[in-house]
């Protein structure tokens, strides 16, 4: 349990930088941006490498049983956060409407697993990453970032639907095999 908690901590240190305005403008001004960014990135790896050798090797502590309502209502919560996940990345009006769609999902998906997971392990991992989407939201919402306003055309609304679908189905099927852990 200690490289997952040690991996937990280490990631969300080095992605809850940006919210110091101050101390993020002071590394980018010592290292420069693309140095800046390469550490950043880098730290954020070793943190979920630890994160996921540490929940790979954590004992098994239940703390209690999930019901099969919230497995099936986890499943649900999965759909709008890979098309959620999608539209992070690929200009739509999904992610004009949607403030911040990447932390949406990252939401939508650690709640959903956090209700599906009755285990010490799980509820450290998925709970820390609800946390995390909770305070960055709020984070990002005071540095007042602009809003895309352009209006983007329906297809790619529709593109970003169907990539989302696609992603939920692919990782329905073979979760067992990406994760180690089966989908009741």
């Amino acid at each position: 349990m200690t490289l997952l908690i040690l991996g937990l901590i280490i990631f969300f240190s080095i992605h809850l930088l940006p919210s110091f305005q101050g101390l993020r403008s002071n590394f980018i001004a010592k290292l420069g941006v693309l140095p800046y960014k390469g550490v950043f990135a880098l730290i954020s790896l070793v943190g979920f490498a630890l994160i996921v050798m540490g929940k790979g090797q954590a004992p098994f502590v239940e703390i209690w049983q999930p019901p099969v309502l919230l497995v099936m209502l986890t499943k649900l919560l999965m759909l709008p956060a890979m098309v959620l996940l999608v539209a992070a990345y690929v200009p739509s009006n999904i992610k004009r409407k949607v403030r911040h769609p990447m932390l949406a999902a990252v939401k939508l998906w650690a709640l959903g697993h956090l209700l599906s997971n009755g285990d010490l392990a799980s509820m450290l991992l998925f709970g820390s990453f609800l946390c995390y989407g909770v305070i960055a939201v709020i984070s990002v919402s005071r540095r007042a970032e602009a809003v895309a306003s352009v209006v983007r055309p329906i297809y790619m609304d529709i593109l970003v639907l169907l990539m989302g679908g696609v992603a939920y189905a692919g990782i329905g099927i073979y979760h067992q095999q990406l994760f180690g852990a089966a989908i009741v």
